[in-house]
This record gives C-alpha cells, sequence and structure tokens, in this order.
C-alpha cells in the first residue's frame, strides 16, 4: 500500500489547525496533551470558526426563498423598467395612429430614424475604442452576426406595423402573443434555460391578461371593424411576432457574451442600412405626398425617440433578466396606449382594462419571482418528465453527472431520488434522454 507522505509543517502548531497531527503525535498520544498552548488556540479557534459557520447557515435557511431580498428587488426593478419600456412602446403606438390619421404609410421610414439615433449615439461611442473593442474590429470578427440580427429585427417591424393595413387590431393583439411561447421555447433550446412551475403559472397569466383585454376590444367593437385581406393581415402579423420572439433570443444571447454598447451600435449601423434601403425602394413615392409640417416631424420624432429609449432599455433589461421576462414586462403597453387613447381618440372607458392590467402585473411577478437556472454544458437537454410525471418543470426534471457527448441515450425508466420543490424528497422513475451527438 502506497502511502502519501504528509506536508511539512509551516510553523508552530500549523498541523494542529489544519486538522493534521505530526507524525510523532501519533506514535504517542500523551504528546497531544502535552502541546503548546499555540497550537491548541489554534485548534479551539479553528473549531470556533467551524461552530459559527454552521451555525450562520443554519440559521440562513430560507424557508420561503421566493420572498427573500434579492428576489423582491429583482422582481420589482424588472416590473419597473417594464412599465418604462411599455409606456415607450405606447409612444410608438400612439405616434403611429396619428400619422395613419393623416394618411402617412411610412413603416420603413418610422424605423430608420430609430435606426440612425442608435448608429448616430453608440456607433460613435465604439468608433472612441480601440483594440479589440474597436469598431472595425469588431466588424471584421462577428459583423454578420449583427447583419442577420438586424435583418430580422427591421423584417418583424415592417411586418407587424404593415399587418394593421389587412387586418383588425383584435386579430394582431392575438396573434402578436405567439411571440411570449416561441421565447419560452427557443430559450429552452437555444439558451439552456431551466423553467420551474412558477415560470409556466406566471406565462399563463400573462396571456389570462391579454385575453381579457382582447374580450374588453371586442365588447366595445373597437378590435373586429376594418382589415381589407384578414388572411395577409394575419399571416403578416404571425410572421412579424415570430421573427420577433428570434430576434429576442437571439439579442439577449448577444448581449450577455459581449455588451450592450456594441449590440445597440451594431443593430443601429446595420439596421439603418437596411431600413434606408426598404423605405428607398419601397416607400420613396408615399414620402415625396407627405404634408411635412411640424405635426408630422414631430409624430415621427416621437416615434424615433420612444424606439431610441426602448432599445436602449431593452439590452438593459436582457443583460439583467431574460427575453421572456421582457415579452411578459412589456404587455402592459395596451393598458396605456387605452389610457391614451381615452384622451386623444376618444375610446370608451371600460373596467376590464384595469382587470387585465392587474393580472399581468401578478403573472410577471409570478414569472420574476424565482431566477431561471441555466443547464450545464455537459447536462443532458431532456424531455421533461413532467409530461408523464407528477412535477412540471423543477429541478427533479433533470440530473447531474452525465456527458451528453457521443450517443443518443434513451434508457429505460430507471429509479432515482429527486428533490421536488413541492413534494419534497422522492423515489421516482424517468426517462434519460440525451442530446444527439454532432461528431
Amino acid at each position: 500500500m502506497i502511502t502519501q507522505p504528509l506536508p511539512e509543517p509551516a510553523g508552530e502548531g500549523g498541523f494542529l489547525g489544519n486538522g493534521y497531527l505530526p507524525p510523532g503525535m501519533l506514535n504517542n498520544p500523551t504528546n497531544i496533551c502535552n502541546a503548546s498552548p499555540r497550537s491548541n488556540e489554534a485548534a479551539a479557534a479553528a473549531a470556533a470558526a467551524a461552530a459559527a459557520k454552521a451555525e450562520e447557515e443554519l440559521e440562513g435557511i430560507n424557508c420561503s426563498p421566493c420572498c427573500d431580498n434579492d428576489n423582491i428587488r429583482r422582481t420589482f426593478r424588472g416590473i419597473a423598467l417594464g412599465q418604462i419600456l411599455s409606456i415607450c412602446l405606447c409612444g410608438t403606438g400612439v405616434s403611429s395612429q396619428l400619422l395613419s390619421n393623416k394618411g402617412v404609410n411610412a413603416p420603413a421610414a418610422q424605423s430608420f430614424t430609430n435606426y440612425f439615433l442608435l448608429c448616430f449615439v453608440y456607433c460613435t461611442a465604439l468608433s472612441c475604442k480601440s483594440g479589440d473593442d474597436s469598431l472595425l474590429e469588431i466588424i471584421k470578427r462577428r459583423g454578420w452576426r449583427y447583419l442577420v440580427l438586424a435583418f430580422i429585427d427591421v423584417e418583424a417591424n415592417f411586418m407587424v406595423v404593415y399587418a394593421y393595413q389587412f387586418t383588425n387590431l383584435t386579430s394582431v393583439q392575438i396573434l402578436d402573443c405567439s411571440t411570449i411561447p416561441t421565447v419560452l421555447l427557443l430559450s429552452w433550446l437555444f439558451l439552456s434555460v431551466r423553467y420551474l412551475i412558477t415560470h409556466i403559472i406566471g406565462v399563463c397569466l400573462c396571456l389570462l391578461g391579454i385575453a381579457i383585454l382582447i374580450w374588453a376590444d371586442m365588447l366595445d367593437g373597437k378590435g373586429t371593424i376594418g382589415g381589407s385581406s384578414h388572411l395577409l393581415g394575419d399571416g403578416l402579423c404571425l410572421g412579424g411576432a415570430l421573427l420577433y420572439a428570434v430576434s429576442n433570443v437571439c439579442q439577449e444571447f448577444l448581449v450577455k457574451q459581449y455588451n450592450r454598447v456594441e449590440y445597440l451600435g451594431m443593430i443601429g449601423l446595420f439596421g439603418s442600412l437596411i431600413s434606408g434601403i426598404q423605405l428607398a425602394i419601397l416607400e420613396h413615392k408615399n414620402l415625396s405626398k407627405v404634408d411635412w409640417n411640424l405635426s408630422t416631424i414631430g409624430c415621427f420624432a416621437i416615434f424615433g425617440f420612444s424606439m431610441f429609449i426602448f432599445y436602449s432599455l431593452v439590452s438593459y433589461v436582457l443583460q439583467k433578466t431574460s427575453a421572456l421576462m421582457l415579452n411578459l414586462a412589456t404587455l402592459t403597453a395596451d393598458f396605456y396606449s387605452f389610457l391614451f387613447g381615452i384622451f386623444l381618440f376618444k375610446y370608451s372607458f371600460n373596467s376590464l382594462y384595469f382587470v387585465s392590467y392587474i393580472v399581468v402585473i401578478i403573472g410577471s411577478i409570478m414569472y420574476s419571482l424565482k431566477k431561471t437556472e441555466i443547464r450545464d454544458a455537459d447536462e443532458p437537454r431532456r424531455v421533461c418528465p413532467c409530461l408523464f410525471l407528477c412535477c412540471c418543470c423543477c429541478e427533479c426534471c433533470f440530473e447531474d453527472g452525465e456527458s451528453t457527448e457521443g450517443s443518443l441515450n434513451i434508457s429505460p425508466l430507471s429509479s432515482a431520488t429527486h428533490s421536488c420543490p413541492m413534494h419534497g424528497n422522492s423515489t421516482s422513475q424517468s426517462i434519460r434522454l440525451s442530446d444527439f451527438s454532432r461528431s
């Protein structure tokens, strides 16, 4: 049997303080009693520190992790930022409606004002940097990624705004909500996000709140009138919503992988180029017929500045939270648009809007009370066993210590002990499903 030599003592009493005994003491136990006072003091201090740490950990057990200070701060910070973003979206909606009332139909031109402001502010900041963070170096290394993302973002904005010409408000509201489940699925697939039961309940509550809002529109008859080609309009809106979902998930990845200034500068640069070419091809005749008075210019300015603030804050929200939380928190934009519509467009009052607002806020709080978790790189991505068993998307859906490299591993039901946040420790049977190997 090979024995490992004990490390050399760092000083008098060093072994005792670290849990080791010199060889002489092992042969003669009475030497332990004759240890130096400094050794005894070191051992006593180490024991006291260990006891204090254990007591501190025991007292620090939080039986209600959803209500600790960090969760509360994160939740209300996300909700507050979401309301600011909703007000910005409300500003874009109101200005677009005012332009529509004036007979101005130029969605690409409206988007161009936003991308130009982003390019002017953040590309200027990037041009002042040197080395790997310089503007030219970023374009050479990963400019193609931002070009693809900018194209998706520009076309998503264009399709949703253009859909209002062919379908009605209710259809747009319903189809626009398809962004949320799409973001949830894409985040699970590509960002390796784990969703717990509280997240699923929060998403369902937010969608319920939007359903109440749409119902209120239908009762008042505001959202069911209009639309020359509902099939085309619904297709444009659905396509725009799906592109929004892809854009949001890509934004979350890039913002967390690099930094906000880089993302905003690149999206502004390529977005202004794409939207500028698009408006020159599709909207040059419409723009030539516009009466460029002070009111029209003001509406374009309100739209551009609102979108500029929105994009600037979105990058921060994505960095601190997630793409799904962003979409949930901004669902209240329809409520603020309703408040402005009462004064500007003479909308009739309906108390269901307030009910919808409260339900969406409760759903957003429910979602953000507990942070989402990220699957480890060597942990298999599995089909959630909650499809077959009792627990919905909790930690017990995953097992640690298995590699996804090499094969597709679908094994029979195997027994394992899991810690479920709802049911405690339990022995259950699970289906293991590993990723496909790309080797």
